[in-house]
């Protein structure tokens, strides 16, 4: 690789959003600007609008952003260091919520950074331990490179899969031998949601989008995602399980211990005040995200032939 490869950042956006806030954050990458390619590709499905923009992408590296993902300035020198490894097939790190947004925002954030709420995945939401070999629980698409021949190889993202679908790529080029990277101080700010209705929209969209992950590309590591699910039919069949014993409580009795035990470890970053905020939310995760993956286990899946490419349209941008 040469020491200042072709980067192509590939922003997807609706077609009514006029001007991501990404643009603003990648016009200031420190990144000669003759060796980046801006693609924004607009559209309504955004494994497709993906797909349509690398296949048209013309970056050694591409670098997935989501439209309001604000990248820190040294992101793609840092990246470079962990690509000088050709084994290396993907870099990414944490999406943090700004420093300045609402209280409300900042309680979400919380919660994602919560390890009994998110597991290994809070470190999408949260600089944990050092620079490390990584799998797919860890990265997250709204801060995620790639080497383009790579994900081409493998025919881009499976469209069938939203969200998720990255998930399913990454597990395939380790499956190949690829290296994932985690770089915890490789940082995008991003806002989480605005509101609690869409909070949970979220939480109950990524249960089922691991469930769909789960029918087309089944692996162990995703075992541990049945936990909340068994955890909701567990609840269901509390009151006539106590009425043969109360011995099944005990599961409950350790749950709440754990919640407890979780509150008090968040004091240190978020404060008295929104960590008790984020308490029921805690709860809360378990219960939609058992729920969405219930869902998912029984949703249609479409094919790439139901995403029209028509609908998709690629603007390039100047950087």
């Amino acid at each position: 690789m040469s020491r200042q490869p072709p980067f192509s950042i590939i922003i997807p956006a609706k077609p009514e959003l006029q001007a991501p806030v990404a643009l603003a954050a990648v016009s200031r990458l420190d990144y000669p600007p003759a060796n980046l390619e801006i693609l924004v590709v607009r559209g309504r499905q955004p494994s497709v609008q993906r797909n349509t923009a690398l296949r048209q992408a013309r970056g050694e590296i591409i670098y997935f952003l989501d439209d309001d993902s604000c990248p820190t300035p040294d992101n793609l020198r840092r990246a470079l260091v962990h690509f000088a490894d050709p084994a290396v097939k993907m870099v990414g790190g944490p999406n943090l919520c700004p420093s300045d947004a609402p209280p409300l925002e900042q309680v979400f954030a919380l919660v994602l950074a919560s390890w009994l709420a998110f597991g290994p995945s809070r470190a999408r939401y949260w600089p944990v331990g050092k620079t490390r070999p990584t799998g797919e629980k860890e990265l997250i698409l709204c801060n995620l490179l790639a080497r383009r021949a790579d994900l081409l190889e493998l025919g881009g993202f499976n469209e069938a899969l939203y969200p998720n679908e990255e998930n399913a790529l990454m597990d395939e080029l380790q499956k190949r031998g690829g290296k994932l990277i985690y770089d915890p101080q490789l940082i995008a700010h991003r806002r989480p949601r605005r509101t609690l209705k869409s909070f949970c929209k979220m939480l109950f969209t990524y249960g089922r989008g691991r469930a769909e992950q789960f029918r087309v590309n089944p692996t162990p590591g995703s075992a541990l995602n049945f936990v909340p699910p068994l955890f909701c039919v567990y609840l269901v069949a509390l009151p006539a399980l106590t009425l043969l014993s109360k011995i099944f409580l005990l599961p409950l009795a350790f749950y709440t211990l754990a919640i407890l035990g979780q509150t008090l470890a968040l004091i240190p970053i978020g404060g008295v005040g929104k960590v008790l905020a984020a308490l029921p939310l805690n709860i809360l995760i378990h219960l939609l995200y058992g729920c969405g993956f219930w869902r998912g286990l029984f949703t249609k899946l479409k094919s790439a032939g139901e995403h029209p490419q028509a609908s998709v349209t690629v603007e390039k941008i100047s950087p």
